[in-house]
C-alpha cells in the first residue's frame, strides 16, 4: 500500500524515497567531465597503440638524427682514417667490425669509434650516411606536407567560398588527380622539369657572347 504524508504533518514526504523509474535513471546519468578539444583528441590517440607506438619512433629517429653527428667522429661522406692515416682495409665491414689497421691501432692503446652499421665499398660509415640521409628524408617529408597543406586550404577555401559550379569543378579536378597513380605525377612532373632545364640551358648558351668574354 502506497504510503501517503498528512498534510500538516513535518515529516518527510515517503514519496521521495520510492524507486526511481527507467526514464528518471537515465535522466539521472552522470554526464562525462568538461574537456578540451585537445585533450578529448590526446586521449583518443593513447588509446590507440598503434599511432602511439609510431609516435614513439618518430621521436627516436628525430632524436638520434640530432644527436649522432655530434657523437660520431665520421661525416657523410669523409672516408674513414685511423690515426690520420687513410685506412684502405676497411671496406665493407660487417656491424661492428674493425679493419685490421683499426684493431691494430686498438691493440696500441687507441680509440675507434665503432662501425654501428658497418661502411661501404669506398670505406665510409654506414650509419653516419644513413642519419644524413634520415635528416634529408625528414626535411624534405616536412616541407612536402606544409606545401600541401597551404595549397590545399587554399584551394579548398575558394572552392567552398564560391560553391555551386566552380566548387564542382575544382572538386572533379581533385578527384582527377586522385584517380591517377602517385608514381605517374611524378614521373610526369620529372620528364616535363627536366625539359624545361634543358631548354633553358641551351637558350643560355645561345645567349652567350663570347666576343664580351673575350674582352674580359
Amino acid at each position: 500500500m502506497e504510503a501517503k504524508k498528512n498534510p500538516l504533518s513535518m515529516q518527510i514526504d515517503p514519496a521521495l524515497f520510492e524507486a526511481a523509474t527507467e526514464d528518471e535513471k537515465r535522466q539521472a546519468d552522470v554526464m562525462s567531465e568538461s574537456t578540451t578539444f585537445f585533450k578529448d583528441g590526446m586521449r583518443k590517440l593513447m588509446k590507440n597503440p598503434l599511432a602511439v607506438g609510431s609516435i614513439i619512433v618518430l621521436l627516436f629517429i628525430i632524436l638520434t638524427i640530432t644527436i649522432a653527428p655530434l657523437v660520431v667522429p665520421y661525416s657523410y661522406s669523409d672516408i674513414i682514417k685511423v690515426n690520420g692515416k687513410r685506412d684502405r682495409s676497411n671496406k665493407n665491414l660487417a656491424a661492428f667490425e674493425y679493419s685490421e689497421m683499426e684493431q691494430k691501432y686498438i691493440d696500441e692503446g687507441g680509440e675507434v669509434f665503432p662501425h654501428i652499421m658497418g661502411t661501404d665499398s669506398l670505406g665510409r660509415d654506414y650509419f653516419i650516411r644513413v642519419v644524413y640521409g634520415a635528416r634529408i628524408s625528414l626535411i624534405v617529408g616536412l616541407f612536402a606536407s606544409i606545401l600541401v597543406l597551404i595549397i590545399g586550404v587554399i584551394y579548398g577555401s575558394i572552392a567552398g567560398y564560391t560553391g555551386g559550379r566552380t566548387d564542382l569543378i575544382m572538386m572533379r579536378i581533385v578527384d582527377i588527380i586522385y584517380s591517377l597513380p602517385d608514381m605517374l605525377i611524378i614521373i610526369l612532373l620529372a620528364t616535363v622539369l627536366r625539359v624545361r632545364s634543358s631548354v633553358l640551358g641551351r637558350y643560355g648558351q645561345t645567349c652567350s657572347r663570347p666576343d664580351f668574354d673575350d674582352q674580359e
